[in-house]
């Protein structure tokens, strides 16, 4: 027998993804994305970018008359051609979200263990008597006592409420997270306290997590890889503190700059950012799409598009100045001049 290990299935992949809306804005254009168990990807971009749309496809929960191409393989079934019933399955037991505003998520006249048990009853035929005491335990996972399982939503404050939509997300024991903006609407305190919920969770369950954000350094202590999204493509793809730390694409610099270093008095009285706004996604610019907004764009970047390619170990980047070792490379004629402006 041999002893070459062979490499597990990846608990999802994503291949070639493709999301066109009714009108044909496109959202998502060719992406490639992988989660194993217990990994933490973080998907960060401006808004526009497609981070959603992408979250959306992935449980195939996009408005009728959306166009999706690609593969989307959890567990190596691909969800795009399930049959509706397995995709009912699959959305609580095999992968569940977490989304954004938890008021917008939960309903406002029913008890919040109510809402908790609603998809175990469902999804594990469990009796209501099971199912309301399993809603106790998931509390109390989630930093909750179980006895407020009788509470409604307004009852509770914002950070209590996203704990609640965490442990809706556990309901079923799914083995992928999907965390859509969980932090946003949250104060810096108890924006960590979740974070660090989250990351436990994944931790302790060895669950894949999904996490969107236009934060860059929520992503970078939270995650173990990090993809960066515009105009619907992944720009930049490497380990998290690494692309925070140190991008290679001028678009991940530039959300990089945007957020002050704690102790980088250079960074806190001279922020970078970026002018100007993605495109629109159903008018999309020639060539790079980011080169409009481009600070090193040369004149080849308006005519030709860029593919993702090496930019060191473990890292791909989608632009004409990225070399093998993750830094800008004379390519082009021009290209030093370019890189000088940086």
């Amino acid at each position: 027998m041999s002893t070459t290990s062979i490499r597990k299935t990846p608990l999802l992949q994503v291949r070639d993804l493709a999301v066109t809306y009714a009108g044909g804005a496109q959202a998502v254009r060719g992406v490639d994305l992988e989660v194993d168990a217990g990994q933490k990807l973080g998907i960060a971009g401006e808004s526009g970018c497609g981070k959603s749309t992408l979250a959306l496809a992935l449980l195939r929960l996009l408005p009728v008359g959306t166009k999706v191409t690609g593969e989307i393989l959890l567990n190596g079934e691909d969800v795009l051609t399930m049959k509706w019933g397995q995709v009912r399955a699959v959305r609580w037991a095999g992968a569940s979200i977490v989304f954004q505003g938890a008021m917008h998520s939960l309903n406002a006249v029913h008890r919040i263990g109510d809402q908790i048990a609603e998809p175990i009853v469902l999804h594990s035929k469990a009796s209501q008597a099971t199912a309301r005491k399993r809603a106790g335990e998931l509390l109390e996972q989630v930093g909750l006592p179980a006895a407020r399982v009788d509470a409604y939503p307004h009852e509770l404050s914002g950070g209590q409420r996203q704990r609640v939509m965490i442990a809706m997300a556990l309901a079923c024991d799914p083995g992928l997270i999907i965390a859509d903006e969980p932090t946003t609407a949250l104060d810096v305190m108890i924006q960590a306290q979740i974070l660090r919920l989250i990351e436990q969770l994944v931790s302790e369950q060895d669950l894949g997590l999904i996490m969107i954000s236009h934060d860059l350094a929520v992503l970078s202590d939270t995650c173990d890889r990090l993809a960066v999204m515009y105009a619907g493509r992944v720009v930049e793809h490497g380990p998290a503190s690494e692309v925070y730390e140190n991008a290679t694409h001028p678009y991940s610099k530039a959300l990089s700059g945007a957020f002050p270093r704690i102790g980088d008095p250079a960074s806190r009285f001279a922020p970078r950012g970026l002018p100007g706004d993605p495109p629109d996604p159903s008018a999309l610019p020639a060539g790079c799409t980011f080169h409009p907004r481009c600070p090193v764009a040369l004149d080849s970047c308006a005519t030709q598009d860029q593919e993702l390619r090496d930019a060191g170990p473990g890292r791909r980047a989608a632009c004409v100045l990225v070399g093998p070792q993750g830094v800008a490379a004379p390519v082009l004629p021009g290209a030093e001049e370019a890189r000088s402006t940086t």
